[in-house]
């Protein structure tokens, strides 16, 4: 039981499944930071008991402090000398940066799991490969690299991190030639990444003509991949790619198939409880996150902020719930409408729609040939609603925000 919605109110009073009244309980133990919050008895716990834990969200993890999670954090601070904990800081999009405290081995194990619940990725579990990375840096809860370090320093575990800053359309072509000559001399066979610099490094690799025969599978995380990043990709790196979707501070939550809807939970790592974000909306879900046998900063009903909508396949990740636009009558787009609504000719990069007014869009895209923009502004345009007007600019970039990601849907703060 890794995936539930809360019973309707004339249910609360049945008993929670044992797994996950063991969880929850095993949180309070090691995180003083949840009874001060909400105290629980010792009575066997019902669904009312839980639905009255109230939500934990990033903001409240940022404002109490990474602190309170722990009764003596001294004994934290000698763990990171002897390299029993680490710390990483995570901000995300639309957040101030948060510290994030996990034990040694914690990402690996997550990592491991999340594989093996891939049929593409489980045949890589258990043994040695060899992986290159492309993200923005400090794109993990394990060792990307801050500094100029030369390739063999960037080399850990089998894994090399390609890249020594963020905002791939900043790189120079000298630092293609230098990413790209790294990726050959790697021969991976995993490729993983944010998908705008994926899509950015098969164009590197496309024009300076080289292939990577010893791909079997391609990862596509920290961000929001549109069907454009996936196939400018599969153009250059033809193998098998998988959505694999998470956060630092809670690990690995999904994985599937990219563009299948056939994401499911990795359940080892977490249970995810199923939240109803609109009444007109059934099938579509915010997510909160309890996370499985964490020491160090469990989260209990976390609020991660991603919405997903559930198929018969698996799920889909929409997106974070800012970065989704609502229509006057109430229905949904997400950047998978958009990239069904764009011509089927149309070609690119990296695009991302913004709105600039109630109903004033800016469409930008990055590719080597202009697109017909009357074509592709009248097929938003249709697909938005409402009277909506939309311009498309071709870029020769599209800035990532402060935390080096990237947005394909930006509509007004309401």
């Amino acid at each position: 039981m890794s995936t539930f919605q809360l019973p309707p109110l004339g249910a609360v009073d049945e008993l929670l499944p044992a797994e996950l009244e063991q969880e929850v309980r095993r949180i309070y133990a090691r995180s003083p930071l949840y009874g001060q919050r909400f105290p629980i008895h010792s009575e066997p716990l019902h669904w009312s008991c839980f639905r009255e834990i109230p939500a934990l969200s990033k903001q409240e993890i940022i404002s109490r402090g990474h602190q309170a999670f722990f009764t003596d954090y001294g004994e934290i601070e000698r763990g990171f000398q002897t390299k029993r904990f680490e710390y990483e800081s995570t901000g995300g999009t639309t957040q101030s940066p948060m510290t994030v405290i996990m034990e040694d081995g914690w990402w690996t194990a997550q990592t491991e799991r999340a594989y093996r619940a891939s049929p593409i990725l489980r045949q890589f579990a258990g043994r040695p490969y060899r992986k290159c990375v492309l993200a923005p840096v400090g794109c993990s809860s394990n060792l990307c690299p801050y500094e100029d370090h030369p390739f063999p320093h960037r080399y850990f575990d089998g894994t090399v991190y390609l890249n020594l800053s963020s905002d791939p359309f900043a790189f120079p072509e000298s630092e293609w030639d230098r990413i790209v000559l790294e990726l050959q001399a790697t021969q991976p066979e995993v490729l993983e990444g944010e998908p705008v610099y994926l899509s950015l490094l098969a164009r590197a690799a496309q024009r300076r003509q080289v292939k990577v025969p010893s791909l079997r599978a391609v990862i596509l995380t920290y961000g929001k991949a549109s069907t454009q990043h996936g196939r400018r990709i599969a153009e250059v790196f033809p193998a098998p790619q998988v959505d694999l979707y998470g956060s630092t501070e809670a690990g690995y939550l999904f994985v599937g198939e990219a563009f299948k809807d056939s994401s499911q939970v990795i359940e080892e790592n977490a249970f995810i409880e199923l939240v109803p974000w609109r009444e007109k909306l059934p099938g579509v879900f915010q997510i909160y996150v309890t996370t499985r046998g964490r020491e160090a900063m469990p989260l209990l009903r976390y609020h991660t902020g991603d919405i997903v909508q559930q198929f018969p396949t698996g799920f889909r990740l929409l997106g974070r719930e800012g970065n989704l636009h609502f229509r006057a009558d109430g229905s949904l787009v997400s950047p998978a409408d958009i990239d069904e609504a764009l011509p089927v000719q149309f070609t690119c990069w990296h695009y991302s729609l913004v709105q600039t007014g109630d109903s004033r869009w800016d469409f930008h895209y990055v590719t080597d040939q202009s697109a017909d923009h009357s074509e592709v502004e009248s097929a938003l345009a249709r697909l938005l609603g409402g009277g909506a007007r939309v311009a498309a600019f071709r870029r020769r970039a599209i800035a990532p925000a402060a935390s080096g990601k990237f947005s394909l849907l930006k509509p007004l703060a309401r």
